[in-house]
């Protein structure tokens, strides 16, 4: 009931209009990041005022976890560190959509790396045995602010994950959107709806797939898996920076040195982490790239649709 009205709440908020989904997902996004930002002050502090307390010891492992372990662990890091790239995608209804998503991704890259690094640091000193705990923020923020901590961080973490929530419908039915729209997904996908001007049925379809997936796994479950499906779409970016840098020249707003270098590096790395995908991923992976090889086989060679026909 509660997965219920959480999606499909968030689904008809953002089928009424973007500015609403918009404004809900800023608003959960900054509730989400407090709570770490305040653990991750706290931390620091409590270092200065017990500097005599160490436990860096306590949490060094006893041997060196094995390759498989690593990359099992790295898939959990892609879900945690990934959804700064969700900023780029409803770029066609923002304002200035050649400035504003650059700015938009390097902070909230900069934004991430720096609540990470505080919130690992507290967890390091304050949690002995860290890697034993199975609340270790929780665990931390009990240790540095007393109970009141741990109640902050599990409030934090209810937030985080129905900010997550709104972030995601907010930005993945772009992209079966825009897909429709060029000709390179069925049609259906690109309808808006006359009143409110959403891409509702994908909003919909999109509600729908998060639903189901909900309700038969876990969370780690579904990480790894939303984890993997954003290694093979980072993947398929690294191969098109070749091709769009031959193709348009002069079309980057900002062009790193080093780029095709960079997307090497990024390639090797998506499938490396992506030997660690564990059975029932690999074969979701493989059913959805069937289905995505089918339907370009259904729609290549068509026409993007008009958009009055749309």
């Amino acid at each position: 009931m509660i997965l219920t009205v959480l999606i499909w709440g968030q689904a008809l908020i953002n089928c009424l209009g973007v500015r609403g989904a918009a404004r809900i997902s800023n608003i959960f996004t900054v509730a989400k990041l407090l709570p770490l930002l305040i653990v991750g002050i706290a931390g620091v502090v409590f270092f200065f005022i017990h500097p005599d307390i160490h436990l860096s010891a306590s949490n060094a492992p006893a041997q060196m976890p094995g390759l498989s372990a690593w990359l099992t662990a790295s898939l959990l890091i892609v879900f945690a560190y990934g959804g700064f790239d969700g900023a780029i995608i409803p770029t066609s209804e923002l304002k200035s959509p050649r400035r504003d998503p650059a700015f938009a991704l390097f902070t909230a890259v900069a934004a991430c790396t720096l609540i990470y690094l505080l919130v690992q640091w507290a967890a390091l000193g304050t949690v002995p045995n860290l890697a034993h705990s199975p609340r270790p923020l929780a665990d931390a923020a009990r240790n540095v602010m007393g109970h009141a901590g741990a109640v902050l961080i599990a409030v934090g973490a209810l937030v985080s994950v129905f900010g997550n929530l709104t972030a995601n419908l907010l930005g993945v039915p772009r992209i079966t959107f825009a897909l429709a729209e060029q000709g390179d997904f069925p049609g259906f996908f690109a309808a808006v709806h006359p009143r409110f001007r959403t891409p509702y049925v994908s909003i919909c379809t999109f509600a729908l797939l998060l639903w189901g997936f909900a309700l038969i796994g876990n969370f780690t479950w579904n990480a790894v898996l939303s984890a993997t499906g954003r290694l093979l779409y980072y993947g398929a970016i690294c191969v098109a920076v070749p091709v769009l840098r031959k193709k348009l020249p002069g079309g980057a707003q900002i062009r790193l040195p080093g780029g095709l270098w960079l997307a090497g590096i990024g390639l090797a790395i998506c499938a490396v982490l992506l030997t660690a995908v564990n059975r029932g991923g690999t074969l979701i992976l493989l059913a959805t790239s069937a289905m995505a090889a089918l339907n370009w086989f259904l729609v290549r060679g068509k026409q993007a649709p008009a958009p009055d026909a749309l």
